[in-house]
């Protein structure tokens, strides 16, 4: 299986069209193109995940503007995307018909190509905050860091399941997708871009 984005090159720079954030302030936060094509015999369903490798794992220091953020500092993973139960018949995803700009305080659950969004790392990340906290369901961009020197790299991963639908909870995350489709999983393929908010962020 194979999958591709006329949104952005493989290991190339995502647009800020794509990010949550951007150098003055908020990106346009559309969801990228993405097209699979070679899907193995038996695929009943997708389930797809974009989720960032290089977040920071201290909140102190992300916190900290006045404080670059290393690029040996400890990294984790930030999910942005979760969708489950995508029909088969499925190949593509047009750019910015899952989200098309901004979301203050949430945004809510629905479908994503046919599938059922679960929430990204966000709700987390912005809960207790007055302008922005809520659950969020779906896509929302990159948004690094401004003083992280670390580009960071966002891999949308799509897996051919042999199921019509997982056993998940109303409001899932990607760690529910991962544990329900274990032995579930016929072919995955992946793709990713990379995105920074510093001028003199390193690979």
């Amino acid at each position: 299986m194979r999958i591709r984005s006329d949104s952005f090159e493989h290991r190339g720079a995502i647009p800020a069209r794509f990010a949550l954030g951007a150098a003055d302030g908020f990106g346009g936060n559309c969801n990228p193109h993405l097209a699979w094509e070679e899907v193995p015999p038996g695929t009943r369903s997708f389930a797809l995940l974009c989720i960032d490798t290089d977040a920071p794992t201290d909140g102190a220091l992300v916190a900290d503007a006045s404080t670059p953020i290393p690029v040996e500092h400890p990294r984790g993973e930030f999910v942005h995307w979760a969708v489950a139960g995508i029909p088969a018949q499925v190949r593509e995803i047009a750019a910015g018909s899952c989200s098309d700009g901004v979301s203050k305080r949430g945004k809510p659950a629905g479908h994503d190509a046919g599938g059922i969004r679960g929430f990204n790392d966000y709700t987390g990340w912005f809960a207790g905050d007055a302008d922005m906290g809520g659950d969020y369901f779906g896509y929302d961009g990159p948004y690094p860091p401004a003083h992280d020197l670390r580009t960071h790299r966002y891999f949308f991963r799509l897996f051919a399941l042999d199921v019509a639908g997982l056993d998940l909870p109303a409001k899932f995350s990607a760690g529910d997708v991962f544990r329900a489709m274990h032995g579930h999983v016929l072919a995955e393929a992946a793709v990713h871009g990379t995105y920074t908010l510093h001028p003199r962020a390193a690979a």
